[in-house]
């Protein structure tokens, strides 16, 4: 029986993200319940709701995979072919969503490349179908010309043996049947296991610190111009749109909430700086190259939108994750370049950055007594 709401009687309504609740002690939080068009008079107390966030055990089991290829087909005219792998899942409707590529081995019919980690969240279940294709790669484009069956179940164990599993020829390419490649797939290693969640490492004390940069560079034109990506009018600029976006999901993972707000490509005393501050630039004609970053975080996500507003008118090794917001409606295809994670969403973007630095540093979450080292995002 599906429920009405339209026939139930309306009790109250609260928001927050979900990064709130996580970060939270025991991933409890409380809201207060309030009218969805308040009366005059203000907000009456409609009591409370208690929100809990569970982690379930399958976001915190991987599966590790190891492929090569023996005898692969040369498609290059002057060299040996580049390949890399695909792996996809095969959902109900029988459409094939992509889950990761493999690096890719140049010049090479033979290749083995590196392990290849998938959640079970990913994976879905161990019974259910991959399809694995193979690319050549040529000048940042992809050109197919093997797949492999279904494997999944029974042929999955195939793929450890011996013998390993020929590629597809799919029949549109030939106009005929399905017919085997001579090229082989073999899987070296598979192996399921526990590995610490995103949110261990934030419930043990691990935190991170946002900094924002914003381009004001004449790219974006002349503010005055409602034509202008820093345009501020009746609603939020683009640039404001992606401040609050972005900010309002991570801002819950620094406890402070004090983030460092720089600016660059901007008029600042009469000379152009590429690197200021922006809560400081309206009170300094020299700008903040020589400043250091001592004193230069704003509170907040309304400090980012405060500080912003006053700047208009007037990665190595380190844990550092580069979020890139392609603000406005210019041609952002190439930076497909700089994405290789086919456009996941924040939420799933930065938790996987982040578990991917900590894993390959053999990082653990913290024990009570141990101190809070922290990892800076830049966006």
């Amino acid at each position: 029986m599906t429920l009405k709401l339209k026939d139930q009687e309306f009790l109250g309504e609260g928001t927050c993200a979900l990064s709130e609740i996580v970060t939270k002690h025991g991933r409890s939080l409380t809201l207060n319940l309030h009218d969805i068009h308040p009366r005059l008079g203000g907000h009456r107390n409609l009591g409370t709701l208690t929100v809990h966030a569970e982690e379930t055990i399958a976001s915190k089991s991987i599966i590790e995979m190891k492929f090569r290829c023996s005898r692969l087909e040369n498609k290059d005219l002057f060299s040996k072919s580049d390949p890399f792998l695909r792996i996809s899942r095969i959902v109900d409707s029988g459409v094939c969503i992509p889950l990761c590529k493999t690096e890719v081995v140049d010049n090479n019919l033979n290749p083995t490349w590196k392990q290849v980690c998938l959640s079970m969240q990913q994976f879905g279940s161990k019974d259910r179908p991959l399809v694995i294709e193979c690319f050549d790669f040529k000048q940042w484009k992809a050109c197919s010309y093997w797949q492999t069956p279904k494997v999944g179940g029974r042929p999955r164990k195939n793929l450890r043996k011996k013998s390993g599993i020929n590629f597809v020829i799919p029949p549109s390419s030939h106009r005929g049947r399905e017919m085997l490649s001579k090229g082989k797939l073999f899987m070296d290693h598979f192996c399921e296991k526990e590995q610490s969640s995103f949110l261990d490492y934030i419930s043990s004390g691990f935190e991170l610190n946002f900094i924002v940069a914003v381009d004001f560079t004449a790219s974006n034109k002349d503010p005055r111009r409602s034509d202008s990506l820093h345009y501020m009018g009746d609603q939020l600029n683009s640039y404001q749109n992606a401040i609050m976006q972005v900010g309002e999901v991570i801002q819950f993972y620094d406890a402070d909430k004090r983030f460092p707000a720089w600016g660059f490509g901007g008029m600042i005393g009469g000379a152009v700086s590429h690197c200021f501050n922006m809560d400081r630039s309206h009170r300094t004609a020299t700008g903040s190259e020589d400043e250091g970053l001592s004193g230069s975080e704003v509170e907040g996500v309304e400090g980012i939108m405060s500080a912003y507003s006053i700047a208009l008118h007037k990665a190595s090794d380190l844990p550092l994750s580069i979020l890139i917001v392609g603000v406005g409606n210019a041609d952002f295809q190439q930076m497909e370049i700089l994405d290789a994670d086919n456009g996941q969403p924040l939420r799933e973007e930065l938790p996987g950055q982040f578990l991917t630095y900590m894993r390959s540093k053999g990082i653990k979450p913290l024990s009570p007594s141990n101190s809070k080292p922290q990892a800076k995002l830049l966006i």
